[in-house]
């Protein structure tokens, strides 16, 4: 299980550190693609495979199974960490998630999320004015 807050720059090549703490999880191999909220969802291969059976399930006849499938697939890459504990993301997936300098990586269960600094604090900061309502919505879940 991922969790945790960890800032790392990612430099102009676009290689930024991944916390130690997550390497082993991630495997020698993982996925990176584009998230939701604007920020890269990071997962361990078999994670990824559990996510794309359930995506392959989703009816082809559907307008919004087909656009979500598009996003989550075209933005993804296949990812390893380097001796220096980096990893090297495209620049598509940088302007996505508008990663230039200050970033977040963030563990979130069976995924990493990683995002642009000033964004996730924006994210912090809209999330805990309505963290009580966002709780009280998922009492139905049995959270």
């Amino acid at each position: 299980m991922f969790m945790g807050e960890f800032k790392h720059n990612i430099d102009p090549k676009g290689r930024i550190i991944v916390p130690s703490k997550f390497r082993d999880e991630l495997g020698e191999a993982f996925v990176v693609t584009r998230g939701l909220d604007k920020c890269l969802f990071t997962y361990p291969k078999e994670e990824w495979k559990i996510l794309e059976n359930k995506l392959k399930k989703l009816p082809l006849t559907k307008k919004d199974a087909r656009a979500f499938t598009r996003f989550f697939f075209s933005g993804a890459v296949e990812c390893e960490v380097d001796k220096q504990g980096r990893i090297n993301i495209p620049q598509p997936l940088r302007d996505y998630a508008g990663l230039d300098k200050e970033c977040v990586i963030i563990g979130v269960s069976e995924r990493i999320e990683i995002w642009a600094n000033e964004s996730w604090q924006s994210y912090v900061e809209e999330s805990e004015e309505s963290f009580a309502e966002i709780a009280e919505n998922l009492l139905d879940f049995d959270i």
